[in-house]
This record gives C-alpha cells, structure tokens and sequence, in this order.
C-alpha cells in the first residue's frame, strides 16, 4: 500500500470539500480549486478528512494512489493558506515594477517586458529586485515564477539575472589571458 496514498488529508474548519461526478472542490478563504480526478480512483469527503482509495495493487494505480493524494493535500493546504515562491533580480539596471495588471520587468533588453499576472496569482513587488508570486494553485504559482524567472535566467559568468530566493549559481572562471 502507498505510505503516502494511504493517509488521510485532514479538512480544517473554514474548509469545504466535495464531490461531483470524477471532480473533487475544494473551497477555502483564499479561493477555489478543482481537480478532475482519475477515473480509476476513489475520493471520499467525509467526517472532516479526504481519503483516496486504489482499485487493486498494479503499478499505474500504485502511483495515481499517491498522486492524487498528494494533489488534494495541496489543494487543502492552498485554500487555507496559499502558496508563495520568491524571486531575486541580480544585476545593473535590472528591476521589478507592479503595474494593475501584472509586472513590468526591465532586464538589460531595449525593450521592457509586461508580464500579465493570471487570474488567482497575486504579485507583489517589495523592493525593485524582489518579486514575490502568491496563489492557492501550488502548480500555478511554479508556473508563473518559472515563466518570469525564464525571461533571463542567471547566467554562469557574473550571475546576473532572476532567480529564485536563495537559489545558489554555479560560477565559472571567465577568460584568462593566454600566454
């Protein structure tokens, strides 16, 4: 049995949970989400828990077993408390500004780039070297910070470039001269 399919997700008051038809809701203070769960597999809502059962013992349900449990416990956890990533901007004239719809984002091009923000995604701009990307969908948020961190990642030499909070760079030896 999964260690992690087996367990319960645990429905905190403020929480609904529900099922209709193969798709699980999960309403919270910060959203909604829903999940359109695999056929093969059972949710059941009841007595303040999620729990996700498997039709038998093959590999593809072992692994849709946790899957779905694990995707669920996420969807709890962002109802009730949302999801954060945080990233840095690193170099001369690089910065972050919020605008009404999204970020405007000044990165060493001629031009700058007007980054949307998507619906459900709430972006913040602290200082101008910092962008903080919040959320309830934890697979949402990655998104939207790899897509911005995308626009120049950091680069090896000088380590310019957006990059998640406390991401390390490897650095490389630039051009010595030759004898």
């Amino acid at each position: 049995m999964s260690r992690i399919g087996k367990m319960p997700v645990e429905v905190p008051k403020g929480v609904d949970a529900r099922m209709s038809g193969s798709a699980l809701e999960v309403k919270g203070s910060k959203g909604t989400l829903t999940l359109n769960v695999h056929p093969a597999m059972t949710v059941k809502v009841e007595d303040g828990s999620i729990t996700v059962e498997r039709p038998s013992d093959a590999k593809e349900h072992r692994s849709l077993h946790g899957l779905t449990r694990s995707l669920v416990a996420n969807m709890v956890e962002g109802v009730t408390d949302g999801f954060e990533k945080k990233l840095e901007i690193v170099g001369v004239g690089y910065r972050a500004e919020k605008k009404a719809t999204g970020l405007t984002l000044h990165l060493g091009f001629s031009h700058t780039i007007d980054y949307p923000a998507p619906e459900g995604i709430d972006l913040e701009v602290p200082t101008q070297t910092q962008v903080v990307v919040r959320g309830a969908d934890k697979q949402l948020v990655g998104q939207v910070a790899a897509e911005i961190r995308g626009f120049r990642p950091p680069e090896p030499y000088k380590g310019k470039g957006v990059r998640y909070a406390g991401e390390q760079i490897r650095r490389k030896a630039g051009k010595t001269a030759g004898a």
